[in-house]
């Protein structure tokens, strides 16, 4: 059953049937090019006999269409190969969205859900279609219909059927009457009932997917999938940042792009007031404070640290239900909130005007012109025939994007969504059209403002709801006084992927990221060409970026939110390094954060926090033949830390041909342990760098490169470079003493493994003399690890020796940011000593041996 796309008359509404499995489909039932298919329901008895719910659904940008004279049941009783229209009390004249099903356990059941202006409601047919009754006239079954509309009957009790609309409604009494079912979410789309087991359910609405295995006295959580619907981005000045944006039917949301978490990742999620719809504005000098935008012009401001929420619009009056040319402001579903970029105090609201306030809301004023179309013939109430459906997303001739200068106050560019584009250069007492020469009237969607040239901007609008789905991106260089269209359907994004978004990255003029229906698209060469870049991301519509501290922050339409770590080697990307036989990327400077590698419970509904530590690209034109060494040097050019393409474990690079990816965690290395030995808490991890300039060499054969870097403090962190040169230095000598315990201890096996071997050759004098000096080795052994450990708890049953303690006090070291405490100081002093006793000890036994 396909309805077609909703935004215009095509070729694809309809019923079709495939007789092979899918390989080659027939069309069986073609209503117009306007009405589709939205339901179907077959005999489970007689496969031949099958009903159709036929629908006119279509939207505009101005108007939602739900129902025609063709809409309705239609039945067949040969498998699809011819039709009739079902009547037999079921209502005639215009008809809007149908739902219908049958009952599996008695086929001669069928149920209807109708959407009517006068006898809309719930229909059953208990003669196999022959006729209906009117069972149900309660508007709560069809509310909204054009938004549900589905129907769905117990596998096992015909007289148990489900109505999915802004609740789940239940009836057990062949529909007569419903009781609403509780659940995690609201405004319901489909339902799946388990055939042998109808306790067993799979609810899906606007918040994601439930299951219940109770028949719905309770369900899982929505928070199953990361399946969010996220419309604009927002990031604010923290450090690690936090991302923002509002989910449809869900709330505004605020994510950290880093989390040290260690319980599940709701704990670092916050909701921020406004709606599902809406933009989110962050107070660039308190990020605490937000504002957070809804339908019908809403703003709420949130203060964290209070608590508080207060309602900031416009013009607060309800505008749910009124057309939009009644209207003293027309506010989009998606109207635009921002800040000034310089002047903090200052932020703009977008209806058909552009709205400033100097105040955090309080008070707002005009600053400019109606700047739309303001075409009143389509500002009537969205809906009809049977229903009107005002609720902002069908408000039309508003102002659907704003942009400030990054280099000029009072520079704003703003578009429509009646595809206009404005500019003021002196704070909104003049505006002037700029609206690209040619360009088709549609939503512009995103104006973005190189921050490289003034006078320089990108322009990206969408017709899809028009029925138009080729990409439209331009580019100005001179105020918008000319344009360039950068996308052709030939140039690297295909000419049925409308673009959404296109953001100039800050770091390179010309290299460009486009968000389309289907994924992203990057250019090089200032949108002459477009390839994809989707690596793991989601085919999915992409809604908005961000490029922020070199990270591209992306907002999807149902895969939730997604960074790309680090565009750094996309910025250093040339033809001439694309066609080298190798290259090494310079890493971008990398902050120095806990590096405790902390995980989460509940990973699998978290997101993935991104590496800790530097991350560095190269790139092969074929994978080297002989070994790549990758080594990590101070700025005195000593070697830090040393990797190969042959080495195991994380000591290993890759080298494959392309691009090539490895993270240096920060540390110096760690302590290795010999086989079966047992520590209490692992072993000890190396110290971590300490701020300042590192290099990175990378070299095969006769080649090599290098590049070099900085390790910059953690912003949060007041220590000072002496304070954690004080602990790495500590942390270091810690370990360099646990490595001469473990070399002791192979020191003593090794020399006993050659007493035995004499005592075995020699007399009994001298058996007797090469036991006692072995029992005098293991007891010093047995002072620098306990001989009895064997599993992972025996450390709670036996006392710990050398190995032990300073491996304990080496992880101690190495929390946190900060100079070794006095007492950590203390402690390795007092097992320095102890373990240099043992180590003399050691020497003595070895001279007495005299072996070596």
């Amino acid at each position: 059953a396909a309805l077609g796309h909703a935004f215009g008359p095509n070729p694809e509404r309809g019923l079709f049937r495939s007789r092979d499995g899918g390989k080659a489909w027939d069309k069986i039932l073609f209503i117009s090019d306007s009405t589709g298919v939205v339901d179907l329901a077959m005999d489970p008895t007689n496969p031949r006999i099958l009903y159709a719910a036929a629908w006119r659904g279509e939207r505009q940008p101005w108007a939602v269409i739900s129902g025609s004279w063709d809409s309705g049941v239609y039945r067949s009783r040969d498998g699809g190969d011819t039709w009739e229209k079902v009547a037999n009390g079921l209502p005639s004249g215009i008809v809007g969205r149908v739902g219908v099903a049958i009952a599996a356990s008695n086929p001669r059941r069928i149920y209807a859900v109708v959407q009517h202006s006068e006898v809309g409601g719930l229909y059953r047919s208990d003669d196999g279609g022959e006729s209906f009754e009117y069972v149900n006239q309660d508007r709560l079954l069809f509310e909204r219909a054009w938004y549900y509309g589905h129907i769905y009957v117990d596998p096992k009790d015909p007289n148990t059927v489900y109505t999915l609309t802004t609740r789940l409604y239940k009836s057990t009494d062949g529909g007569r009457s419903f009781a609403a079912v509780p659940q995690p979410h609201v405004d319901n789309h489909d339902l799946w009932i388990n055939p042998d087991d109808p306790r067993i359910m799979a609810s899906s609405q606007d918040g994601g997917v439930a299951v219940t295995v109770t028949g719905g006295k309770t369900w899982s959580t929505v928070l199953n999938q990361p399946t969010a619907e996220i419309y604009r981005l927002e990031v604010d000045n923290r450090f690690p940042y936090r991302v923002y944006g509002a989910q449809q039917d869900n709330s505004t949301i605020s994510l950290p792009s880093v989390s040290g978490s260690t319980l599940t990742p709701y704990e670092d999620w916050y909701q921020l007031g406004g709606g599902e719809s809406g933009y989110i504005a962050v107070d660039p000098r308190n990020p605490d404070v937000v504002f957070a935008g809804s339908y019908g012009g809403e703003i709420t401001r949130v203060d964290r640290t209070s608590g508080q929420t207060r309602n900031m619009s416009t013009y607060p009056t309800l505008v749910v239900g009124q057309a939009p040319k009644n209207l003293k402001y027309r506010f989009q579903w998606n109207a635009p909130i921002e800040f000034s970029l310089h002047d903090p105090n200052v932020l703009y609201h977008a209806s058909n005007h552009l709205h400033r306030s100097t105040d955090g809301g309080e008070t707002w004023e005009v600053i400019g012109p109606d700047l739309t179309r303001n075409d009143k013939s389509k500002q009537e109430a969205p809906g009809g025939p049977i229903d009107h459906d005002i609720t902002s997303v069908e408000t039309y001739g508003t102002i659907f994007t704003v942009a400030e200068s990054p280099q000029r106050a009072g520079e704003i560019w703003i578009g429509t969504d009646d595809g206009l584009a404005h500019i003021t250069r002196d704070g909104g007492a003049h505006w002037e059209n700029i609206t690209p020469g040619g360009m088709p009237e549609g939503t512009v969607n995103v104006i973005d403002l190189s921050e490289h040239t003034a006078g320089r901007a990108f322009l990206t609008m969408y017709r899809y709801r028009q029925d138009d789905f080729r990409p439209y991106v331009y580019r100005t260089d001179d105020y918008g006084k000319t344009w360039t269209l950068l996308t052709n359907g030939r140039n690297g994004i295909p000419a049925d992927h409308f673009v959404r978004v296109v953001r100039e990255d800050p770091g390179r003029k010309g290299l460009l990221y486009a968000g389309t229906e289907f994924g992203m698209y990057l250019s090089f060469d200032d949108g002459a060409h477009w390839q994809p870049i989707q690596l793991n991301l989601p085919l999915t519509p992409v809604t908005d970026l961000k490029i922020y501290r070199n990270d591209l922050v992306v907002a999807t339409q149902g895969r939730s939110l997604w960074i790309l770590d680090d565009v750094t080697p996309l910025r250093q990307l040339t033809t001439q390094v694309a066609s080298a036989p190798a290259h090494l990327f310079k890493p971008r400077d990398t902050h120095r954060m806990e590096m405790a590698g902390r995980s989460r419970s509940g990973a699998s509904r978290a997101g993935e926090n991104p590496p800790r530590g530097a991350l560095i690209f190269y790139t092969f034109a074929q994978a080297p033949a002989q070994e790549l060494t990758l080594e990590i040097l101070d700025a005195g050019g000593s070697v830090v830390r040393s990797f190969t393409s042959q080495a195991r474990g994380g000591d290993r690079v890759g080298a494959k041909a392309g691009m090539n990816r490895f993270v240096w965690d920060l540390r110096y290395p760690g302590v290795r342990v010999p086989e079966n030995i047992i520590l209490r808490g692992g072993p000890p991890a190396g110290a971590v760098a300490v701020p300042g300039t590192y290099q990175v060499r990378l070299s095969s054969g006769g080649w090599s490169q290098t590049q070099a870097f900085q390790v910059l403090m953690d912003p949060r962190i007041h220590a000072t470079v002496a304070d954690l040169q004080a602990q790495r230095d500590l942390q270091t000598r810690i370990n360099g003493r646990i490595k001469d315990t473990y070399d002791a201890v192979e020191q003593i096996r090794a020399l006993k493994a050659q007493l035995q071997s004499r005592a075995r050759e020699g007399d009994d004098t001298e058996k007797r003399a090469m036991a006692a000096l072995e029992q005098r080795l293991t007891e010093v052994e047995g002072e620098l690890l306990n001989l009895k450990f064997r599993s992972e708890k025996d450390p709670l049953n036996f006392e710990p020796k050398l190995d032990n303690l300073l491996a304990y006090l080496s992880n101690l070291v190495g929390e946190g940011d900060g100079r070794p405490t006095e007492a950590m100081v203390a402690v390795f002093v007092d097992l320095d000593g102890r373990l240099e006793v043992q180590l003399s000890r050691l020497r003595e036994l070895m001279n007495r041996a005299a072996l070596p």
